[in-house]
């Protein structure tokens, strides 16, 4: 039988069990133009059925799946029947919808209903760093330890690059590699890694590598690694001035994904870069301005009571001072002419004054106060979450890694204006933070 008519045979049954989805992918890989005959095979039988249940439902659910589209997934998913296959690849879903806590639900509940166990563990282990709980990760990883196969490894080197062991981690991607010659997840964080410390050669080579596979495309893991590995290697192109090599790759992308944000606004970024002009000194005038408005008030000679005054009023460098006015700090309890002289000649020595930003409505500002994040947010272990637990784009991240930028927290302190003032960092990259930040339910800080 060949592929299509092998294909056909799936589509015709009224239920998907778990052999027949791994017998899915394994057709897809073996056809020519996998993603036009599968994607065409789902709408076909999505307009067939108005509102699926059952296990229509679910089958329709894993096509979804299949296809990336995860929110229509989850919704046909709450409507199908409640079976190891519903709650597998819906847990799935949320995974890759960063809905952590969901995603765990689910896989739990997949596995009570028999889903192979290893399997769930191997995602419970990866879903567990992507949320950043790398102790409940650790504990799941120490037990698979006694199969070592390129899905453990893949897992291990995950969480050793989120605990900052990057030996460890580099060792057991390149394990997983040699197991599974170019094996998807493994290529693309060893890629992704190399990318982020520099040897952008080397990453470029492994980016290649994850567009080299056959089956790209057959499935969403191998659908997920194509497309982030296009736009980062869009961003290295861009970065070294290559525009129409950046735009073939997000075309690329756009062509096997047309409906792809991020690839809409990439393009959109490097078309801009090409006629943008990149103004050195004053990119040097801004820098050497927040350096000095960075300048923390511990560390000029004050009295005990401005000081603490100051502290406070949550006062912490020089370009918070430049914010307030004269009246602003008389009106604080305990602050005086006394303390207001003090504060004016440390000002002065650097040929500043109060209220000036203010005034200038600028919004160049020095490094973030501990202010608390927007009311939405009240857990702290959020504001803690490292960045380099977050997806960003390489460009994106570079440019928060020069800012100093390390959590969640810090982060949402910045504002829209201090991001766009460091280079490399456009519009796209600023749309890009604050969709993350959404998923946490946290802002920029208003200018």
């Amino acid at each position: 039988m060949d592929a299509v008519a092998e294909l056909d045979q799936l589509f015709a049954k009224d239920s998907w069990q778990a052999e027949d989805v791994r017998q899915l992918k394994q057709v897809l890989a073996s056809m020519k133009e996998p993603n036009r005959r599968f994607r065409e095979a789902v709408y076909r039988i999505a307009s067939a059925q108005a509102e699926p249940t059952g296990a229509a439902a679910v089958k329709l659910g894993v096509a979804r799946y299949m296809l990336c589209q995860f929110n229509e997934a989850v919704s046909l998913f709450s409507a199908g029947t409640d079976n190891k296959e519903r709650r597998f690849f819906q847990g799935r879903c949320h995974k890759y919808l960063r809905q952590y806590q969901a995603a765990l639900d689910n896989l739990e509940r997949a596995k009570d209903k028999g889903w192979d166990e290893r399997e769930v563990q191997l995602e419970l282990a990866e879903v567990h760093c992507l949320a950043g709980q790398l102790d409940a990760a650790g504990k799941i990883v120490d037990r698979l330890a006694k199969t070592d196969d390129a899905s453990y490894r893949y897992v291990a080197g995950l969480l050793a690059e989120m605990r900052g062991d990057y030996t460890a981690a580099v060792e057991h991607y390149e394990t997983a590699r040699r197991q599974v010659p170019r094996h998807p997840a493994a290529t693309f964080r060893l890629a992704y890694f190399y990318d982020l410390h520099g040897d952008e050669t080397l990453a470029m080579d492994l980016y290649r590598e994850c567009l080299s596979r056959p089956e790209q495309g057959s499935s969403p893991e191998s659908s997920a690694v194509y497309a982030n590995a296009l736009l980062n290697m869009s961003v290295l192109f861009e970065d070294a001035g290559q525009y129409g090599e950046a735009t073939r790759c997000l075309r690329r992308l756009l062509a096997a994904n047309p409906n792809h944000a991020r690839a809409r606004l990439f393009l959109k970024d490097v078309q801009s870069s090409k006629t943008m002009r990149f103004d050195e000194d004053e990119a040097k005038r801004i820098a050497r301005r927040n350096d000095l408005l960075s300048i923390p008030i511990t560390d000029f000679e004050l009295s005990v009571r401005a000081r603490n005054c100051l502290k406070k009023m949550n006062i912490r460098t020089l370009g918070d001072l430049l914010h307030v006015t004269e009246l602003d700090l008389l009106s604080y309890k305990n602050f005086g002419e006394t303390s207001l002289s003090e504060i004016k000649t440390v000002l002065a020595s650097k040929n500043l004054r109060l209220g000036q930003l203010r005034e200038e409505g600028e919004a160049v500002l020095a490094e973030p106060t501990e202010q608390p994040a927007p009311a939405t947010v009240g857990n702290e272990g959020v504001l803690a979450t490292p960045l380099s637990q977050i997806e960003f784009s390489v460009r994106a991240r570079k440019a928060l890694e020069r800012l100093g930028v390390k959590t969640l927290g810090e982060l949402a302190t910045k504002t829209e204006p201090e991001l766009l003032a460091c280079r490399n960092f456009g519009q796209t990259s600023l749309n890009e933070v604050q969709q993350r930040l959404a998923e946490y339910g946290m802002r920029l800080r208003e200018a």
